[in-house]
C-alpha cells in the first residue's frame, strides 16, 4: 500500500501534467473554482490543522476524494438555473509531509482533477455582440501543486492549546482554461491554533492569501483573500475516534465580507485511528448561493502517518514511573512493594498511643484502644455500639446514641421531652408522653377517645370531643354536628312524659339545631323523626311520637327556620336501635333523629 500511495505521488501527477498540456487553448482566462484546500496530511481534519507537529523525519502519506456540484452556476432572473459553467468535478488530492525536530513541519498537496464537466455559458449585455462565451471544463487536469511549512510556537499535540505560524505558496501548474488553476504563484502566511478540552476538540485557522491577480471573470473579482477556517468535535473510542463540523472560507481582501465576494462552505465529517492509518468520510456544502461554493461536497479520504507512542509519564521525577509509582505526585524510592515504591522513605515505626498498634495502621493513633478487624476502629476505645461514644464513658453502651454533658445521659439515645422514649420513635418528642404500640401515638400524652386532646385537660376523655375555651367541656361532643347524611346530636331532646311538650333543658339543644339549618343552606330537606320505647299501646306510641316530631318542626319554624325545609314522621316503636329490656336501652330508642336529605 505504502509502494502504491508513493508511485501515485510520482507517476500520475507528471502524466496528468502531460495530458493538459495539450489541452491548453487560446482562452485563457479562468480560474481555479475549487476552494477546498486540505489540511496537510497529518491532521485530525479535513480542512483545519490538528498540529500533531511530534517527531523528526516522521512522514505522512495519504490520498483525498473530493467531489462537487455546482461550483459555478448562472441563473436566470427568476432564480432558475441558465446554465452550470462548472457542474460537477472529481479531484484527488494527494498529498504529504514530514516532521522534523519535534517543531517543524514541511508538506506537499498535489490536487488533480480527475474527472470534470459543464455547460457552454455566456456572459454579458445579452446582444450577441455584448456576449463573451465560455467553455466549460471537459477533461482532466493537474491543479495548482502547494508546498508549505509550518512551525510550532507553543504547546504540544492535544494540549489544552497548541500555537503554530505557517506559509503555503500554490504554484501556477493548473490551467485556468480548465479552471483548475490561478495562472499566478500565491502565498498565503497564517496562523493556526488547535488544541484538546477532556473529549472535546477544536481547532482554528486564519490567513492572507497574496495572489498577484487582480482582475476580473465573468462578475467574479479576483484579488488577495483572507481566508479562516474552525472546526470542534468529539473524541470517542479511546481518542481513535473524532466527529464534528468543520467551517472553512474566505474573503475579497479589496471588499471584505462582500456577500457575493466571500465564498463559505460547511462540512460535517467523522476520522477514524487505527494503528499507523487514518480514514475520514464527511460531507456538506457551500452557504448561500456564490460563485466557488459548491451545492454538495463529498469527502473520502486515507493516510498513513506512524502512530507515536504515548511518552511514560513520571510527574514527581523521581524516576519511577507513574504506572508503577504508589506517591506519583510526591518523589520517593524505589522499594520492592509495590505498596511503597516511589514514596517518600518511611520513618522507624511509631505507635504515639503506646497501646500496642502501629501508628500507620491505628485509626486513633494519639487514643489508646483496642485492636480490630475493621480498619476505621482498629486502635481505638472499645465502642460497641458503634456510636462514637467510647464505652468507658457511655451510658448506653450496647445502643447508640448522641454525646451528653449529663453522665447519665451520655451516649444514649436523644431524649428531648425525658420520658424515656428515644426521640427516632418519639411521636412527640417534645412533650412528655406514654409508650404505645401506635406508632403515630407512641410517646405522646394519653388520649384515650383519640380526639386529639390529652386526657389531662379532656373533660370527656372516653368520648371524642372538640375542644373548648370552657374546661368543663373541653373534649367533650359538640351538642350538634352533620356527619354522616345526619345532624347528630350528643344529647336527647327532652319532652314532658307523655307529651309533646320540649322541656326547657333542651332549649341549648335545639339552639344548636337551629344554627346549624341556619349556617347551612345547602341543607335543602330535614325529616325529623319521632322514635319511642315498647312500653304502652303501639299505636298511641306512633301517635305520640308523631306530635313530637312536629313539635320539634314548629320549634324550628318559630325560630326562623323554613317549615319547607323540613318534615315530620312518628315511627313510634317500630325502628328501635336498642334493646328494650333494660331502662338503659328503652331510653336510647326515645329519641329524635334529624335526617338530610339534598335530593330535594
Amino acid at each position: 500500500m505504502k509502494r502504491a500511495l508513493a508511485f501515485s505521488f510520482v507517476v500520475l501527477p507528471l502524466a496528468l501534467v502531460a495530458s493538459s498540456a495539450s489541452q491548453a487553448s487560446a482562452q485563457t482566462n479562468g480560474y481555479a473554482v475549487n476552494r477546498f484546500d486540505p489540511s496537510e496530511k497529518g491532521s485530525d481534519w479535513f480542512a483545519n490543522e490538528s498540529l500533531d507537529l511530534r517527531g523528526n523525519g516522521r512522514f505522512a502519506l495519504g490520498i483525498l476524494s473530493d467531489y462537487s456540484t455546482n461550483q459555478i452556476v448562472y441563473r436566470n432572473y427568476d432564480g432558475s438555473t441558465q446554465s452550470a459553467l462548472v457542474g460537477k468535478q472529481e479531484f484527488l488530492h494527494l498529498g504529504g509531509s514530514v516532521v522534523l525536530f519535534d517543531r517543524l513541519r514541511l508538506g506537499l498537496n498535489i490536487p488533480l482533477a480527475a474527472y470534470q464537466n459543464g455547460q457552454t455559458s455566456t456572459y454579458g449585455s445579452g446582444s450577441t455582440a455584448g456576449t463573451t462565451t465560455i467553455s466549460p471544463p471537459s477533461k482532466a487536469a493537474i491543479g495548482d501543486i502547494r508546498v508549505g511549512a509550518d512551525l510550532r510556537l507553543a504547546g504540544e499535540y492535544r494540549d489544552p492549546i497548541t500555537v503554530a505560524i505557517g506559509v503555503q505558496v500554490h504554484l501556477p501548474t493548473g490551467f485556468e482554461s480548465q479552471f483548475t488553476g490561478d495562472g499566478n504563484v500565491s502565498v498565503v502566511p497564517r496562523l493556526m491554533i488547535a488544541g484538546d478540552l477532556a473529549d472535546v476538540a477544536y481547532s482554528a485557522r486564519i490567513g492572507f492569501s497574496i495572489t498577484g491577480r487582480s482582475d476580473e471573470f465573468a462578475g467574479t473579482q479576483l484579488g488577495n483573500q483572507l481566508q479562516g477556517s474552525f472546526a470542534v468535535g468529539l473524541r470517542g473510542l479511546d481518542g481513535h475516534l473524532l466527529i464534528g463540523p468543520e467551517l472553512f472560507g474566505s474573503t475579497l481582501a479589496s471588499q471584505a465580507f462582500n456577500h457575493l465576494e466571500s465564498p463559505w462552505e460547511a462540512l460535517f465529517g467523522a476520522h477514524y485511528s487505527v494503528s499507523d492509518w487514518h480514514f475520514g468520510l464527511g460531507a456538506g456544502g457551500g452557504i448561500g448561493d456564490i460563485y466557488s461554493s459548491p451545492s454538495f461536497r463529498l469527502l473520502a479520504g486515507i493516510e498513513w502517518a506512524p502512530a507515536i507512542p504515548e511518552k511514560p509519564k513520571d510527574r514527581d521525577g523521581d524516576g519511577i514511573l507513574d504506572k508503577d509509582d504508589a506517591c506519583p505526585d510526591v518523589a520517593g524510592i524505589a522499594t520492592d512493594d509495590p505498596k511503597t515504591n516511589g514514596c517518600p522513605a518511611a520513618a522507624k515505626p511509631s505507635d504515639r498511643d503506646g497501646d500496642g498498634i502501629l501508628d500507620a495502621d491505628d485509626a486513633c493513633p494519639d487514643v489508646p484502644g483496642v485492636k480490630s478487624d475493621d480498619p476505621k476502629k482498629n486502635g481505638c476505645p472499645a465502642d460497641r455500639d458503634g456510636d462514637g461514644i467510647p464505652d468507658a464513658v457511655d451510658a448506653c453502651p450496647d445502643v447508640a446514641g448522641v454525646a451528653s454533658d449529663d453522665p447519665k445521659k451520655n451516649g444514649c439515645p436523644a431524649d428531648r421531652d425525658g420520658d424515656g422514649i428515644p426521640d427516632a420513635v418519639d411521636a412527640c418528642p417534645d412533650v412528655a408522653g406514654v409508650a404505645s404500640d401506635d406508632p403515630k401515638k407512641n410517646g405522646c400524652p394519653a388520649d384515650r377517645d383519640g380526639d386529639g386532646i390529652p386526657d389531662a385537660v379532656d373533660a370527656c376523655p372516653d368520648k371524642p370531643g372538640i375542644a373548648s375555651d370552657d374546661p368543663k367541656k373541653n373534649g367533650c361532643p359538640a351538642l350538634a354536628a352533620i356527619s354522616n347524611g345526619m345532624i347528630n346530636i350528643s344529647e336527647q331532646v327532652q319532652f314532658k312524659t307523655g307529651s309533646a311538650q320540649i322541656l326547657a333543658a333542651s332549649n341549648n339543644l335545639m339552639n344548636a339545631v337551629l344554627g346549624i339549618l341556619k349556617e347551612h343552606s345547602e341543607v335543602k330537606l330535614v325529616h325529623i323523626e319521632g322514635h319511642t320505647d315498647n312500653k304502652g299501646d303501639a299505636a298511641k306510641n306512633k301517635a305520640l311520637s308523631q306530635k313530637r316530631a312536629e313539635a320539634v318542626v314548629g320549634w324550628l319554624v318559630m325560630h326562623g327556620v323554613d317549615k319547607k325545609r323540613m318534615d315530620a314522621k312518628g315511627y313510634g316503636q317500630e325502628r328501635p336501635i336498642d334493646s328494650n329490656e333494660t331502662d338503659a336501652g328503652r331510653q336510647n330508642n326515645r329519641r329524635v333523629e334529624f335526617h338530610i336529605d339534598n335530593a330535594k
